[in-house]
């Protein structure tokens, strides 16, 4: 056929979803009715579509989200958990991350920190913004691996500006000093003002000081912080581990 060069040819350029809106109009006898730039536009959108969906599949599979299912539809607005859903439907538009701001998520264990934080990162890889969820403690090893082997700046660059969302969980868990701390200093300051970070803590910035051993890193870190960032603090008399595992027993009694 006269047609299989030009279909050879698109997928030789890795126009697949062209070739195969092209194929399917080849086998619809009612696109012969349709003009020469409706067909065309419709190929472009096609291959435009598989591309943005391809897109996506890479952010999302790059993001490394603990919660890979977490979605803002999916938050419980508990009256004691006292979230502020206003705060969170905005948070969930990415405008923060369009701002280059930050957002600090305080909770005691099991409030459901974790979950929130992966369904912001959720709606930014849907948003087309590239994400990272990172332990702190595992961001320390790698930063303290690569200093012994030479690859330091190498790793500091790749957590700098090319991640529009970084989402950093068990902030200020442990004790921090010495070169990590400096470490910890440098991405934060490189990322102030030029790229979004989600804080997931157990405390609020008054306790991070504390964590810090050397006073005016401490300070230095904090300034780039606390004056750029929202702040949600999740309260609840119940862990959300416990409402499910509520919600589990209840049903199976159903």
């Amino acid at each position: 056929m006269l047609n299989e060069p030009t279909l050879d040819k698109l997928h030789e350029m890795r126009l697949r979803g062209m070739a195969d809106a092209f194929r399917q109009q080849l086998r619809n006898a009612s696109m012969s009715g349709l003009s020469f730039e409706e067909r065309f536009g419709m190929l472009v959108e096609a291959e435009y579509s598989r591309r943005r969906d391809s897109l996506m599949d890479r952010l999302f599979a790059k993001a490394g989200l603990k919660i890979g299912d977490a979605c803002m539809e999916g938050i419980e607005y508990h009256p004691d958990r006292k979230l502020d859903r206003e705060l969170l439907s905005s948070l969930a538009t990415c405008s923060y991350i369009r701002e280059r701001r930050d957002v600090i998520l305080v909770g005691a264990t099991g409030a459901g920190k974790t979950y929130i934080a992966c369904a912001l990162g959720n709606a930014a890889c849907r948003n087309y913004n590239t994400v990272r969820y990172k332990r702190l403690p595992e961001l320390l090893t790698d930063l303290s691996i690569a200093r012994g082997d030479g690859t330091i700046k190498k790793l500091l660059n790749q957590y700098k500006k090319k991640i529009s969302l970084l989402i950093l969980d068990e902030w200020m868990l442990t004790p921090l000093g010495g070169s990590a701390a400096l470490d910890l200093l440098e991405i934060i300051e490189a990322r102030h003002q030029n790229a979004s970070t989600i804080f997931v803590s157990q405390c609020g910035p008054a306790g991070w000081h504390e964590q810090i051993d050397d006073g005016r890193v401490a300070d230095a870190i904090l300034d780039r912080i606390v004056h750029n960032a929202y702040e949600i603090v999740i309260d609840g008399e119940d862990s959300m581990r416990w409402r499910k595992s509520f919600k589990r027993k209840a049903s199976k009694k159903l």
